[in-house]
């Protein structure tokens, strides 16, 4: 089954949607959303396309390589972003960490 040979993958995917909701949800309890609302954007962003992906990874679509190209993108756009606020927020340095490790998981399965 394509799930089994994506196994790192979607764990990948799963740690990142879950951090990327966390830092999502951090955000907007920080004093300065407006400072962070880009960082806010890019989390939703990335915890869905990550979602999806894991979605589209069990169900063994022909697009894995491609969602997963497009999601390394997205991971990328988001760890940079959360990189601009992790000495402030430890949520945003934990987030952009767990996107690097995802947008490298998907680079090896596109």
């Amino acid at each position: 089954m394509a799930h089994e040979q994506h196994q790192e993958l979607i764990r990948a995917l799963h740690d990142c949607a879950a951090e990327c909701n966390h830092c999502f949800d951090a955000c907007l309890q920080e004093d300065d959303v407006k400072m962070l609302a880009q960082c806010i954007r890019l989390d939703r962003e990335c915890a869905d396309i990550c979602a999806f992906l894991e979605h589209a990874i069990t169900h063994n679509s022909p697009f894995v390589s491609e969602l997963a190209a497009v999601c390394a993108t997205i991971c990328e756009a988001c760890a940079e972003e959360c990189e601009k606020h992790a000495d402030h927020h430890e949520h945003c340095r934990r987030c952009a960490e767990a996107c690097r490790r995802c947008a490298e998981a998907c680079r090896n399965a596109a």
